[in-house]
């Protein structure tokens, strides 16, 4: 195995852990940037208001795009396993 076969395999790697991460990592950001949004203006300083919602919000998005993880981890193993086969790794 080469550098070049090894650093194909790392930024494949990366990119699908950042592809597979951005849904539940956007909705996480968007839910606490209205949250604290809401206790600016309220003025209310609750904890748990911070932590119920956003948990709430990144379970239901993680049921909706587990498929879309799962592809996304599919084509990922795939491709390893391909290259372990044909001898690349």
């Amino acid at each position: 195995m080469d550098t070049g076969s090894a650093y194909d395999v790392i930024r494949l790697t990366i990119n699908t852990i950042l592809i597979g991460s951005a849904p539940v990592l956007a909705v996480a950001l968007v839910v606490g940037l209205v949250i604290a949004f809401v206790q600016a203006l309220t003025q209310i300083q609750e904890m748990t208001l911070t932590f119920v919602p956003k948990i709430i919000a990144i379970f239901g998005v993680l049921a909706l795009t587990l498929p879309f993880v799962f592809n996304t981890l599919h084509r990922l193993s795939d491709r390893v396993f391909d290259l372990i086969v044909s001898g690349g790794v």
